[in-house]
């Protein structure tokens, strides 16, 4: 779900290539479920091998990675652990939320509506954990670290930011902000318009303090009074709103109180925010490319076309002196063709 904070966020728009040299943490699940929701074919089914095992996430991994590498740009992909005790009413939704849309979705194909069919199967995405293991592997032999979060990915890669480990993370959410990431970036997954190179969005948070005119804790209780995936803010409350209340400087229980929050209550968010369950990277660092990895995975398990599997790892050598499209403007059966493999 993520903060609502999109009306009260102004992020700077940046060239990849202009983040050449720095190394970005990249909340892995928050990517790769973009990858499986955008990277299907016409009807909503995602891209698959002639066994009928999803490739999308693979090929969006694939992509991007190769394309972050040809500018100079290092990810560290960051996968989940276990998730806390106080997201599991978030979790409960997310289910309920994907069956409507699968049930819809088969509503659709049956009605002949691929427009709806195609957008209600990007709602049903589903990434396991055999799936992660193996983006894990890919990533692997792409020679980008693959770190392993003990709970939340998206906190790990914020804190990897704030130590300094990393230049920023990268996630769609904005929950980042309120675990003290210093810069978030946005649009790593995004599917790009056929020749327009990809952008980065920046945003920095002490600028965005600054500009709101607010401190940290007041951004985190933002976060309290709308809702975030560990609580239910306050009806009513939308970020606009709470703004207001937070710019009055109340204090802390103060602030709460007036919005009818006990701050005994959300302490457990509070405290998941400010020290969330992290393990200590001291740096991320690129390794080789192993071609041979890669085609054992891509090419020999899931029939992908080592031509376009080369064409990949040949822009991941490239020098970051020209923008590089990602590939990902996908959606038709020519592109699964390029890659290799059938629809399920």
């Amino acid at each position: 779900m993520g903060l609502p904070f999109r009306d009260l966020v102004t992020p700077e728009e940046l060239p990849w290539e202009s983040l050449a040299g720095k190394s970005i943490a990249v909340d892995a699940y928050n990517a790769v479920y973009q990858f499986l929701a955008t990277i299907r074919q016409r009807d909503g089914q995602p891209f698959s091998d002639p066994e009928g095992r999803t490739t999308s996430h693979l090929m969006g991994v694939l992509g991007r990675t190769t394309s972050l590498l040809g500018q100079g740009v290092l990810p560290a992909w960051v996968f989940d652990g276990k998730p806390p005790d106080l997201k599991a009413g978030t979790l409960r939704e997310r289910f309920l939320a994907k069956e409507r849309a699968e049930s819809q979705w088969k509503d659709a194909l049956a009605a002949g509506d691929l427009e709806t069919a195609r957008r209600k199967a990007a709602q049903t995405s589903r990434y396991t954990r055999s799936m992660a293991e193996e983006t894990k592997e890919l990533l692997e032999a792409l020679g980008v670290p693959a770190i392993q979060a003990p709970s939340e990915g998206e906190a790990q890669a914020a804190q990897m930011a704030a130590n300094g480990v990393v230049w920023a993370s990268a996630s769609e959410d904005y929950d980042s902000l309120l675990f003290h990431a210093p810069r978030l970036v946005r649009g790593l997954a995004a599917r790009m318009p056929k020749g327009k190179a990809p952008a980065a969005q920046i945003i920095d948070r002490p600028r965005l303090l600054e500009q709101l005119g607010i401190n940290d804790d007041e951004l985190l209780m933002i976060g309290l009074l709308v809702g975030t995936d560990f609580s239910d803010g306050v009806r009513g409350y939308g970020p606009k709103k709470a703004l207001k209340l937070v710019r009055e400087h109340l204090g802390w229980e103060a602030t709460l109180a007036r919005a009818g929050l006990d701050p005994a209550e959300v302490e457990p968010v509070a405290e998941l925010f400010r020290h969330p369950e992290t393990v200590p990277v001291s740096e991320v660092l690129q390794r080789p490319i192993d071609r041979e990895g890669v085609h054992r995975i891509l090419v020999d398990r899931h029939s992908f076309s080592p031509e376009r599997v080369d064409g990949a790892l040949a822009r991941a050598k490239r020098k970051a002196s020209a923008p590089v499209v990602a590939t990902t403007e996908v959606g038709h059966q020519t592109m699964l063709d390029s890659f290799g493999g059938d629809p399920a």
